[in-house]
C-alpha cells in the first residue's frame, strides 16, 4: 500500500492558544489550524496529522519566525515528555492565555455576557510546585530518533520516568524534572542506579513481568517525604536492600511504603499498602487545619496555590457564621472543613467511600463538630428525599471533576435554590456548560481563574452566582 503523502502547511501565523495547549492559526484559504509544538506568535511550517472539514490538526516541523513570547525551555526533556507543554512560553503570556480561555468559554459556551473577571491568580512558584509525582519502571526505554538511526549501542534499556504520550509501553528515562523540588530528582536517580547496579528487574509492560513497577513520592510543606513503591512480585531480599539504601541516603524520607501489584494496571486503590518504615502517612497543615495524607489520599498537588484557591472560595462564599453550606463533590472534605469554621453547618457529598472516611477523620482531628458527610453517586444521593431530610442550604459550593456536573445535579441545585453558589472548576468548558443551564435562575457575578499548574495549559476557575 502506498504511503499517503504528508501535507505540509507553510508560513502559518499563529495568533492564539487553544484547548490542550495547541496554538491556533489559519491557512491562506481561511481554514483553522490547531498546531502542537508551537507558541502563539510563531510563524511555522507544520505537518497535517488530521484533516477535518472545518480544521486541520498539525504538528510543527519548522519555526520560520519565532514568537516574541518564546523563551528557552529549562528541561532537556521538553518536547518529548509531553508534560510541560508551555515551558517555552513566557509565564506572563501563559497567564494571559489562560484567563482568555476561561473568559471565552463562559461567554461562548455559557452564553453569558455581563460578569466581572477578576485578574487571574498566578503562581508564585512556576517550577518545583508539585507535592506528588509518579514514575514508572520499564525494561524498554524510549529511544530518540537519533539513537535509532545511529544504530549505536546505548547500553541499558532500563528506564525510570514518564510514559511517552500515546505509547503506554514506552518510558522516557528522566534525567531531570522541574516539577517537584529536591530531593525528588536525587531519590529517583538513586533508585535507578541502585536497581541497575544490583541487577533488579525493571517491569516489562508487554509481557507483564519483572520486579520494580512504579515509584511515587509525596512531600508535605515541612519537607517530610513519603516514598511508595509498586512491585509486580515480592523479592524480599532485594526489596529490603533497596529500601534500607534509600533510608540511609535520604533522611528526609519519613515513611516508606510498598504494594505488591500483579494486575494489568497501576491503580493502587484496590491494593493493600504495606508500611516498611514510619507511620505510613504524612501530616499537612493549611491555615491551622490538619490533614492526614496517606498513599491513596487525594490532596491538591500544588499546596501553595491550593491554599490560595481555598481562601478565595471562602472569600466568594462570604459567610457570616449562620449559614448552612452544601459542599458537592467534597472529596476528602478539604474545602468543607476550610469553610466550616465560618458556617453554622456544612454538609459534604462524595462518591468515593475512602475519601468520605478521610473527611470524617479530618473533621475529628480538627475538632469540627458542624460537618456531616455522605457517600454515594451525586445524582442519586442529592435528590428530593435528601433535601427534605436536611436543612436548606444558604450557600452551595461545588467542585466537580473535569466532566462537570450531571444534568440531574444541576436541576437539583435549581430546585434547592440556595441564595449563593460558588462553583470551583478544573475545566471551564464544562463549567460554562453548567452555568448555561443555571443562567435563567442565577446571575453570574464574577469569575476568578487560578493557575494551579504553571508551564501547562490547565487552569482552575472560581465562579460566584447569586439567585435572581
Amino acid at each position: 500500500m502506498r504511503k499517503k503523502k504528508d501535507i505540509i502547511l507553510e508560513n502559518i501565523k499563529l495568533f492564539g492558544a487553544g484547548a490542550k495547549g495547541v496554538a491556533i492559526g489559519k491557512t491562506e484559504e481561511g481554514k483553522t489550524v490547531l498546531i502542537s509544538g508551537a507558541v502563539p506568535g510563531d510563524v511555522v511550517n507544520a505537518r497535517v496529522k488530521k484533516s477535518k472539514s472545518k480544521y486541520y490538526e498539525a504538528e510543527t516541523v519548522e519555526v520560520v519566525e519565532p514568537s516574541p513570547f518564546r523563551v528557552e525551555a529549562k528541561c532537556i526533556h521538553f518536547g518529548t515528555c509531553g508534560g510541560c507543554k508551555w515551558q517555552n512560553m513566557s509565564y506572563e503570556k501563559q497567564l494571559d492565555f489562560k484567563q482568555e480561555e476561561v473568559y471565552n468559554n463562559i461567554k461562548r459556551i455559557g452564553g453569558i455576557e455581563d460578569f466581572e473577571t477578576v485578574p487571574i491568580l498566578g503562581a508564585e512558584e512556576q517550577y518545583f510546585y508539585r507535592n506528588k509525582m509518579e514514575f514508572s519502571f520499564s525494561n524498554a526505554r524510549w529511544l530518540t530518533q537519533y539513537e535509532i538511526s545511529s544504530e549505536e549501542n546505548f547500553g541499558s534499556k532500563d528506564a525510570l520516568g514518564f510514559h511517552i504520550p500515546g505509547m503506554w509501553s514506552k518510558i522516557l528515562d528522566l534525567k531531570e524534572c522541574f516539577l517537584q523540588e529536591d530531593p525528588s530528582n536525587a531519590i529517583r536517580l538513586a533508585v535507578k542506579k541502585f536497581a541497575v547496579d544490583n541487577g533488579l528487574d525493571f517491569f516489562d509492560v508487554k509481557n507483564q513481568e519483572g520486579f520494580l513497577r512504579t515509584l511515587m513520592m509525596r512531600q508535605n510543606s515541612k519537607g517530610e517525604w513519603m516514598v511508595l513503591f509498586q512491585l509486580y512480585r515480592e523479592e524480599k531480599n532485594n526489596r529490603e536492600q533497596l529500601f534500607q539504601y534509600l533510608l540511609e541516603k535520604f533522611p528526609q524520607i519519613k515513611t516508606l511504603v510498598y504494594a505488591i501489584n500483579p494486575k494489568h494496571n497501576d491503580s493502587i486503590y484496590d491494593l493493600n499498602v504495606n508500611v516498611y518504615f514510619g507511620e505510613g502517612f504524612l501530616m499537612e497543615e493549611m491555615d491551622g487545619l490538619k490533614f492526614k495524607i496517606g498513599p491513596k489520599s487525594f490532596f491538591q498537588t500544588n499546596y501553595k496555590q491550593a491554599l490560595e484557591l481555598y481562601r478565595k472560595t471562602l472569600e466568594f462564599a462570604d459567610l457570616k457564621g449562620d449559614e448552612v453550606v452544601y459542599d458537592l463533590y467534597t472529596g476528602t472534605g478539604t474545602i468543607a472543613q476550610y469553610v466550616a469554621r465560618n458556617a453554622k453547618h456544612v454538609i459534604g457529598i462524595e462518591s468515593v467511600q475512602e475519601a468520605i472516611d478521610a473527611a470524617i477523620e479530618h473533621a475529628e482531628l480538627n475538632g469540627l463538630t458542624n460537618t456531616t458527610f455522605y457517600c454515594g453517586d451525586m445524582k442519586n444521593v442529592f435528590n428530593d428525599e435528601f433535601m427534605e431530610n436536611h436543612p436548606k442550604a444558604d450557600v452551595l459550593i461545588t467542585d466537580p471533576p473535569r466532566d462537570g456536573m450531571h444534568q440531574k445535579v444541576v436541576e437539583q441545585i435549581l430546585k434547592l435554590a440556595p441564595e449563593k453558589v460558588v462553583y470551583v472548576s478544573c475545566n471551564s468548558a464544562t463549567q460554562a456548560r453548567d452555568l448555561a443551564l443555571m443562567k435563567e435562575h442565577y446571575t453570574l457575578v464574577k469569575i476568578l481563574p487560578v493557575d494551579m499548574f504553571p508551564q501547562t495549559h490547565h487552569v482552575e476557575n472560581i465562579a460566584l452566582l447569586i439567585k435572581k
